[in-house]
């Protein structure tokens, strides 16, 4: 494919002493985003699949930075709520697009949604539940609404992120054609939607053919739509021995299922377009012997990067600092007094020492964004190069950030 560079990037392709480099200049942990492959994977996407809408599902990494590339590179956005929304718009897409996903919407997120598409009127609201339109018609919308299906499978890299059969997600989808009826009376009914889960490859790639087939049967008997969205999902290797994911055989595999459609197939990935172009950069503080490994601390922890905590993710990990030393087995513990603060346990790594700094792979997706200040740790600045070199996206956070709001919250709250 001409546009969209090499099929997958190892944390081993990276410049090791540019990262060196920023680390000393912006410290850490911090976390170093490529614009450049941001951009080849939208134009990977884009190639192969070139009949279908694609959008980015901005959850991923919602950086004003990582979206304007997004938005050059001729890639939508899929919003999942009304922040992602606003960030979207202030990235500079056009209403018309921008879609807004609706799951269990606060009140607060619908009146800024429909605010922003009174004066963006071709901006679409996908909804997953009948009540979602009560509330879309009480506040006057009457707009581009696509009705999110559940189709009763799912697929994903954890169970945490299985979404397609989970009751939370969508419309049963036997309820979906007399629902889509119902609402073309009031409502530009302009697509329908579904998604299996995240980080989908493999064994769940028939999960997601499934899924397709179900989809493109509910378009066939709904009729009368301007696409057919399948979601997203799409797995990246984050295993150095894992193949990338044949994007070729996956969307011969969705044209098939999909079968003979008056409408246009939408995909919407997110981890695809950012996760191997991110990397997490940390500074070992502490080395300690223990019965047959070695912990090593180091100063990001599960308040920087949540995967392994949260899904017992694999990140790759390498010692920039001295990678031809003698390999021992190591525990990789950030400072939170928790133990799941871990992100590697038995991991084999050249020895690091006190003030090495490690590289942390694939952090491109669901690292910042999931990135908190439990324990009053400040968040980590973001650093982003393209062709014209590195620059400053997110400053570091200090602890007066972390405190502002207390600090500026009224002494009484009036009864």
């Amino acid at each position: 494919m001409s546009g969209g560079g090499p099929a997958v990037r190892r944390l081993s392709d990276w410049d090791r002493e540019r990262l060196l480099s920023l680390a000393d200049e912006f410290g850490s942990p911090l976390y170093v985003t490529d614009l450049r492959r941001v951009r080849e994977n939208c134009l990977r996407l884009r190639e192969a699949v070139p009949e279908a809408h694609v959008s980015y599902a901005v959850k991923a990494h919602a950086g004003r930075a990582v979206l304007e590339t997004v938005r050059e590179a001729g890639v939508d956005a899929e919003c999942a709520s009304a922040g992602e929304v606003e960030r979207a718009l202030d990235a500079g897409f056009p209403g018309e697009r921008v879609r807004y996903t609706a799951v269990n919407p606060p009140d607060a997120d619908l009146d800024h949604v429909v605010s922003r598409w009174e004066s963006n009127p071709e901006m679409t609201v996908t909804v997953g539940a009948a009540d979602t339109i009560d509330r879309l018609r009480e506040r006057g919308f009457d707009g581009r609404l696509c009705l999110r299906a559940n189709p009763g499978v799912g697929a994903g890299h954890h169970e945490k992120v299985r979404t397609g059969a989970h009751a939370k997600f969508g419309i049963p989808i036997d309820r979906v054609p007399d629902l889509a009826a119902d609402v073309r009376e009031e409502f530009d009914l302009v697509g329908v939607h579904a998604h299996a889960g995240s980080g989908i490859s493999g064994d769940d790639l028939s999960a997601h053919r499934e899924l397709v087939r179900r989809m493109g049967d509910l378009a066939r008997e709904v009729g009368d739509l301007e696409f057919v969205d399948v979601g997203g999902g799409f797995g990246v290797p984050y295993r150095e021995d894992e193949p990338p994911l044949d994007l070729a055989a996956v969307a011969d595999a969705t044209r098939e299922a999909l079968g003979e459609v008056d409408a246009r197939l939408a995909i919407e990935p997110g981890r695809y377009v950012v996760a191997d172009a991110g990397v997490l950069l940390s500074e070992v503080n502490t080395v300690k012997d223990a019965s047959e490994t070695t912990v090593v601390g180091i100063d990001a922890g599960m308040t920087t990067l949540l995967r392994p905590a949260m899904y017992d993710a694999y990140h790759a990990i390498s010692n920039l600092s001295r990678p031809d030393a003698d390999p021992v087995s190591t525990i990789v513990a950030g400072p939170v007094c928790e133990t799941s603060d871990v992100f590697a346990d038995g991991r084999d790594l050249p020895a690091p020492e006190r003030g090495d700094c490690l590289a942390l792979g694939n952090a491109g997706a669901y690292g910042y964004e999931m990135a908190s200040t439990y324990n009053s740790r400040p968040r980590p600045p973001e650093v982003v190069f393209d062709a014209d070199g590195p620059r400053l996206a997110r400053r570091r956070e200090t602890l007066d950030d972390v405190t502002a709001l207390e600090r500026t919250a009224p002494e009484h709250i009036p009864n």
